[in-house]
């Protein structure tokens, strides 16, 4: 059981419920905030991870740190450790609303799993690697994992170690303003794409989804 429970602000109308498109959002935004208990406070990581589903539906996230970092040392003592994965957000004025005259808000989609991380063995930190590499460089590259040498490497190995996160809950806040009126939702999406900067842009277009 979890000694201190982490609950997300979560309101019916704000939570996803589509598994598939939980899992998608998370595979897109795949570099996480992993934290855990550490002796006397909470630690935590940021790293990219991979996200795969097994044949039961299972959730298994996968990466690599570094090695008798704060981090690590707590993770094996701890092994509960809760990820945290954030998308697109954005200030809403609440000037948009049809009625304006009530408080503003910020928009914004995240995912919390909750699970177990284990440690696993070199054969395992070569191959965390070696995916990293060809997922984000491909095979074409001046830095492409076969142009890096074993030597490389090696050395490189012995400062890492590979894990495998299996998730156990799976929480999500996709707040899309799913609250609002059809016209203030079509005035946010306005104000939202006239803004011009990416995350306005994502989150309007979510919500275009939505409507």
């Amino acid at each position: 059981m979890w000694g201190i429970q982490q609950v997300m602000y979560k309101l019916s109308q704000f939570t996803e419920t589509d598994q598939a498109t939980v899992i998608r959002f998370i595979k897109e935004y795949p570099f996480a905030i992993i934290i855990a208990q550490g002796e006397t406070c909470p630690v935590a990581t940021h790293v990219p991870l991979f996200v795969d589903v097994d044949d039961t539906g299972k959730i298994i996230l996968s990466g690599h740190m570094m090695r008798k970092t704060d981090h690590h040392l707590a993770f094996e003592k701890n092994s509960r450790v809760l990820v945290i994965f954030n998308g697109p957000h954005t200030y809403i004025s609440a000037s948009w609303y049809g009625n304006p005259k009530t408080a503003s808000t910020w928009n914004y989609m995240a995912v919390h799993a909750k699970g177990t991380i284990h440690f696993l063995d070199e054969a395992a930190s070569y191959k965390a690697v070696k995916d990293i590499t060809e997922k984000y460089e491909g095979h074409h590259t001046a830095a492409a994992f076969h142009q890096l040498g074993d030597d490389y490497v090696y050395s490189m190995i012995k400062a890492i170690v590979a894990f495998t996160i299996e998730v156990e809950v799976l929480e999500n806040v996709f707040k899309l303003s799913q609250n609002r009126d059809e016209q203030s939702k079509q005035n946010i999406i306005a104000e939202l794409e006239k803004k011009g900067d990416e995350n306005s842009k994502l989150i309007a277009q979510e919500m275009k989804k939505r409507l």
